[in-house]
């Protein structure tokens, strides 16, 4: 009938200039400051992809300075002691530091990558295990302003505890990109980052500036679908990170192993409860539903005989 085509136009019209329901995907680049080349390349992708920066690496202070004038969010990379017994980078942060080491070594990291918005941990399964010691840590980020990032090296991490009483805002990585370097698997782990971001409404992705890491997100990011908006880390610092333990999909794959971040050789809230759908599904939905209304059915029957 004339009437409910035209009342069904209105109603796409309307809800295809509104905006639709989309997951937030941040992803964070580890470990910069020893390869210009590829870092510059992950520079001129979105300035939604931030990065995150090693203090001591050669080029740190170059980088950081150029990601900020390119618009990208800039990450402190400090390294934290791990679980496993390897020789430690300088400036190591290690749960049995005293609070004036630990001071020393943020405040000489906060001077050698200007810029910096937070920090996140370079390795660190013992340190960011140590309530005690991430508590020191949180005392200090509070001090510059600085949110965190836990790579969540370890599954028994005290970053979120060890926050409390501060104003540090701790967020958590749910998907390492390239554990391995193989550009097929890169690709998997992206798509799982995206279905997360869909299904829970927010999810974080750590990657490195590998060159198999770079052509797959210069792919993956030129191709990323409508309903997943690029975010940077601290525009999710007021999102609830609930974890949901379902699968994500029938066959998908499984979560990452906690596990050690991939090391450069050179180196030693409301719950999201939305489900996105298509805006045309959805007017599909809304109009056979409006159709079907007894309302409807009555106004059709009553001008019938009209013509609009």
């Amino acid at each position: 009938m004339s009437i409910l085509r035209t009342f069904s136009g209105l109603l796409a019209a309307l809800l295809a200039t509104s905006p639709v329901y989309a997951g937030k995907l941040a992803i964070v680049i580890d470990d910069v400051g020893y390869r210009p080349t590829q870092e510059n390349q992950v520079l001129q992708m979105p300035a939604a992809i931030s990065v995150a920066v090693l203090p001591n690496a050669p080029h740190a202070h170059e980088m950081a300075t150029r990601a900020h004038q390119r618009g990208h969010e800039v990450l402190i990379h400090l390294p934290m002691a791990p679980l496993s017994k390897q020789p430690l980078e300088k400036d190591t942060l290690r749960p049995n530091m005293s609070a004036d080491e630990i001071t020393r070594i943020i405040r000489d990291a906060v001077s050698k990558v200007p810029y910096a918005a937070g920090m996140n941990n370079h390795m660190g399964s013992a340190m960011t295990s140590s309530l005690p010691g991430m508590q020191k840590v949180m005392q200090m980020l509070d001090h510059y302003n600085l949110y965190f990032l836990d790579s969540m090296t370890i599954a028994g991490s005290q970053a979120t505890r060890a926050s409390a009483g501060t104003r540090v805002r701790v967020i958590k990585r749910r998907v390492f990109l390239d554990d391995s370097q193989n550009d097929a698997d890169i690709r998997r782990q992206f798509s799982r980052a995206v279905r997360l971001a869909r299904r829970d409404g927010i999810a974080i992705a750590i990657g490195h500036p590998h060159p198999s890491t770079v052509r797959v997100l210069q792919q993956m990011l030129a191709a990323l679908p409508a309903d997943v908006t690029l975010v940077r880390p601290s525009q999710l610092l007021n999102e609830s990170q609930a974890i949901d333990p379902r699968p994500i999909l029938p066959g998908a794959l499984k979560a990452s192993p906690v596990r050690q971040p991939a090391k450069f050789r050179s180196i030693g809230v409301c719950k999201v409860k939305t489900v996105p759908v298509p805006a045309s599904y959805a007017v599909q939905v809304v109009a056979e539903s409006i159709a079907d209304s007894s309302l409807v059915q009555t106004l059709g029957a009553s001008f019938s005989g009209l013509t609009f």
